[in-house]
């Protein structure tokens, strides 16, 4: 097992990341120090891991929601499943919520948490690539708005994050190359080394060796660990692990929540990063490339829907990233260092949604 550790003084907490976590009551009910319990998960994961998860936690007061599968359901009205499950096992502020699943159930689980009784403890036991390696990690919780992704949410920490590498063995292909997406993303913004490293192990984290998982959610945890523990609320640094997000929240929003997996959108939205980067004299044509190279190799759709200039920046326009009305993107100024950009020639920008999304819808 591997033991990482996020610093944020008495808000600090281990991930642990290994195979057959789930297994490990020593590892789960450690990491679960309340008596009563509220484990969030989804129709999906549920018939695969909650029993193992509840005999972990034997001797607790165990109860659990299942909600729909989908980020189409990462919604308030979903969330209110959450609430009411709470309100019926009647748990106190002494209760603790634990997240078996995805980026989806994480998030809203974890905002549950943070709402109910104006705040409880959880812990994240992701299931998915993309959760165990960007969304279980940092404190971000939420749900979407038809008007654009994660609008309505909050920070809140979790006690703990168990990533047991065995669950990815049930995850969808389509899944799991969702999450390389985020992993190719530490790379590309802080730890060139790391991107060399996956382009040189892609064919084995696509195999799922175990090894070299391992390796990779240990790399992309030790990264945005080191981003939080300086920013924990995106007043600065922290933005730059939203590398491709902002054009890939519009992808997502603009199709519905559903059509394209989070990790998807997000890579078709680095590859426009980096052409927006090369417009600017940052990074040089071999660069992008050689992104788009990796995004192809890892199975990522490259090309994003014909949205058009007009509605990706109305969608991009309500980013949370927005400032004054400047929409900061994230970029590279070299492959391995992001930079957060706010002063860019806008002919530059339309120039690169224009490629990517068409003129028009």
């Amino acid at each position: 097992m591997e033991r990482l550790r996020i610093d944020l003084g008495e808000r600090s907490y281990p991930i642990l990341v290994g195979p057959g976590l789930l297994h490990d009551a020593a590892v789960v009910a450690g990491s679960v120090a309340a008596r009563d319990v509220l484990v969030v998960t989804n129709t999906t994961v549920a018939p695969l891991y909650l029993p193992r998860l509840e005999r972990a936690l034997e001797g607790k007061r165990v109860a659990s929601v299942a909600l729909p599968d989908g980020e189409q359901y990462k919604t308030l009205e979903t969330l209110a499943r959450v609430f009411d499950a709470l309100v019926e096992h009647r748990l106190n502020r002494d209760a603790c919520v634990v997240a078996l699943g995805g980026g989806v159930v994480g998030d809203m689980a974890g905002f549950a948490a943070a709402c109910y009784q104006r705040g409880v403890d959880y812990v994240q036991v992701p299931t998915t690539l993309l959760a165990q390696v960007d969304s279980s990690v940092g404190g971000k919780t939420g749900v979407n708005h038809p008007g654009g992704k994660n609008l309505v949410g909050a920070f809140h920490q979790p006690r703990a994050v168990i990533a047991d590498t065995d669950t990815l063995k049930t995850l969808p292909p389509r899944e799991f190359r969702a999450g390389i997406a985020e992993v190719i993303k530490y790379g590309l913004i802080a730890d060139a080394g790391f991107l060399d490293w996956i382009e040189a192990h892609l064919d084995a984290l696509l195999r799922l060796d175990g090894t070299a998982l391992t390796h990779a959610i240990r790399r992309s945890c030790e990264v945005k660990a080191e981003i939080v523990a300086e920013d924990e609320r995106e007043h600065g640094r922290r933005a730059l692990l939203n590398l491709g997000h902002t054009f890939g929240h519009a992808i997502e929003t603009a199709t519905g929540y559903g059509e394209w997996l989070h990790g998807e959108a997000v890579g078709a939205g680095m590859l426009m990063a980096a052409d927006l980067s090369c417009r600017l004299g940052w990074i040089g044509a071999g660069d992008v490339a050689r992104i788009r190279a990796l995004l192809e190799r890892a199975g990522l759709p490259v090309v994003a829907p014909p949205i058009g200039v007009g509605r990706a920046l109305e969608l991009m326009g309500m980013d949370k990233k927005v400032l004054a009305g400047r929409i900061r993107l994230v970029l590279m100024r070299t492959v391995g260092e992001g930079v957060v950009a706010v002063d860019y020639p806008a002919d530059a920008l339309q120039s690169t949604l224009s490629a990517h999304f068409g003129a028009t819808a």
